[in-house]
């Protein structure tokens, strides 16, 4: 184990080697053949070098494994340069690292302005570097180290919104795959849904969940279950109406009357909703096409449906 593994900060700091954990800010690693501090002159200023150097200190006790676990756990990724903005001016608070190529740092300098001022770290890296830390190929120039959003229970968000005239949900039914998780999450904040009802919530906080998001993701809760069928009867008794599709059903989404209050359900595309799950919903739709294909992709069925659901509400 290295020496900044064995070492800690000060008290009230967490640990400097946790994944992606608050650390103090080294000096930013440049892309090789860059010129160093020259590369650094458009955004940086004397007062951030100045926060950097006063930071570094020698960290002097161990840090538990069990610690680490939990902060890892605690942490998560969003990458792509409109993901990693929106994420940070909506809640700043939650970035504790950025990694970014060179040619995207000058986009990010107020960032880096922010996590040197709070003792936070950036690193200007390669893309060989950034593929490692995103775990992919696509990251889009930038990968920020979050904390993740605090999960909230579906019992919790229907007590908070119990006075809603109108609102929306989604339901998942073993839907999995973080793009079109991440696509579904685009279209509910495009269209103003705010919860998506999950037994896995956490998996709409992935790297590549977030990325296909575009930003979408920041307001959207992943709303907790253990029980998807209770969950949903939760649901009716507080007067929403349950909604799926069916590419066998009888009645066109566009000749259908949305209830004011909807909760939609979708299954992952092979197998769609378990037959469980189906006989707790009200209504199946139809979205109506040329048959030359079965069925639409989940994320492109979720769009129309809460597309349909929102004009309706318009009218």
């Amino acid at each position: 184990m290295s020496k900044e593994a064995n070492s800690r900060r000060s008290p009230g700091k967490p640990s400097s080697n946790t994944a992606g954990g608050p650390r103090k800010p080294s000096q930013p690693r440049h892309t090789q053949g860059s010129s160093g501090n020259a590369a650094q002159k458009p955004w940086v200023k004397e007062g951030d070098k100045t926060a950097r150097q006063n930071n570094k200190k020698t960290l002097t006790s161990k840090v538990s494994a069990a610690t680490l676990r939990q902060h890892r756990l605690e942490e998560a990724k969003v990458q792509g340069e409109n993901a990693c903005r929106v994420c940070f001016n909506k809640r700043p608070q939650s970035v504790v690292k950025m990694y970014v190529e060179v040619n995207m740092a000058k986009k990010f300098a107020d960032v880096m302005k922010y996590l040197a001022a709070n003792k936070y770290a950036y690193h200007i890296v390669e893309n060989a570097e950034l593929e490692k830390v995103a775990g992919s190929e696509h990251h889009g120039g930038v990968v920020l180290i979050v904390k993740r959003k605090p999960e909230l229970t579906l019992a919790a968000y229907l007590a908070a919104n119990k006075d809603l005239k109108q609102d929306c949900l989604l339901a998942l039914d073993g839907v999995g795959n973080p793009h079109n998780l991440g696509a579904i999450a685009r279209s509910c904040a495009h269209f103003g849904v705010k919860g998506v009802m999950m037994t896995q919530p956490y998996l709409l906080q992935s790297g590549a969940a977030a990325r296909t998001a575009e930003g979408g993701i920041e307001f959207v809760d992943g709303l907790s279950c253990d029980n998807l069928p209770l969950a949903l009867q939760q649901c009716k008794q507080a007067g929403y109406s349950l909604v799926t599709t069916s590419s066998h059903a009888s009645v066109s989404l566009y000749q259908s009357k949305l209830a004011n209050k909807v909760v939609v359900v979708f299954g992952e595309e092979m197998d769609g909703v378990s037959p469980q799950v189906a006989k707790s919903t009200d209504v199946a739709l139809q979205i109506p096409g040329s048959g030359q294909v079965e069925s639409l992709n989940v994320s492109v069925a979720a769009s129309l449906i809460l597309g349909e659901w929102y004009r309706q509400q318009r009218c």
